[in-house]
């Protein structure tokens, strides 16, 4: 897999900020940061850091929090991996780039999620660029410390092995979608359904943010910009879709369930 040409550096994690505080102080890119994983509000079922409190306490000590603006590149594809991120609060796309610049985005990471778990445990370089798409909160843990908690802690390797099948399953999943969907408008109404899961639903209409742009879009289901917008234009006049801002009301979800089921 060819490492992207991308100008941003990967940003650095510092260390030393908010570590070694469990109280919530806001930051300058307008989150509050949550450090103490074991009275952590964030976390949900599901979640990366979902471990026993034995593990936990064991996790709050190897770990380092901080925050990223929007833009900033955590790692990038090919670079040798130093170790693993939770993802704690907004979102990470993960990304592959050819030689020739084309990049596909292979998922938008959610809160809970891990990044660059099977690069760390194989030793081998990023599988993928990630860019923070919101101001988010990671925790990082090296390589090193990651390892070693792992073979102390056998409840928290199960956690992560089946951490690991959900992204093989979602990278599956992908593949599929790209490969055998017949047309754009399917994958596009798939990805559209699959995004509004977590909406505000009311008398059956639904509301999302989508704050991704139409480049991004067509990254995410293997098209070209120009076909994600034209698209996204049909769904609108069919009365499928609106879109106001970052926020996408789907009104005809039954339509949309049609296409990505065609």
């Amino acid at each position: 897999m060819a490492t992207p040409m991308v100008a941003a550096r990967a940003v650095a994690p510092k260390f030393d900020i908010w570590s070694n505080s469990s109280k919530k102080s806001k930051t300058p890119y307008g989150i509050p940061v949550v450090d103490e994983c074991t009275n952590c509000s964030l976390r949900a079922d599901g979640f990366f850091c979902g471990l026993s409190e034995t593990a936990l306490k064991a996790l709050q000590k190897i770990k380092h929090t901080t925050t990223y603006p929007t833009g900033a590149i955590i790692f990038m594809e090919g670079q040798p991996a130093r170790g693993i991120y939770i993802l704690c609060q907004g979102r990470v796309k993960l990304q592959t780039t050819n030689s020739d610049g084309r990049t596909l985005i292979l998922k938008i990471a959610q809160p809970g999620e891990g990044l660059g778990l099977s690069s760390t445990i194989t030793g081998k370089p990023y599988e993928t660029t990630a860019e923070i798409l919101q101001p988010a909160q990671l925790a990082y843990i090296s390589r090193a410390d990651f390892l070693k908690f792992m073979t102390e802690h056998a409840d928290a390797c199960l956690h992560f092995v089946e951490s690991l099948g959900r992204d093989c399953h979602a990278a599956y999943e992908l593949v599929r979608s790209i490969g055998l969907s017949e047309s754009v408008s399917e994958r596009l109404a798939r990805f559209l359904l699959e995004w509004s899961a977590n909406g505000t639903v009311t008398n059956g209409v639904v509301r999302v943010k989508l704050a991704l742009t139409h480049q991004e879009l067509a990254q995410l289901i293997g098209t070209s910009r120009e076909t994600v917008t034209r698209t996204l234009g049909e769904f609108k006049r069919q009365g499928i879709i609106e879109l106001n801002g970052s926020t996408m009301v789907l009104r005809n979800k039954a339509t949309l369930e049609e296409m990505a089921a065609a």
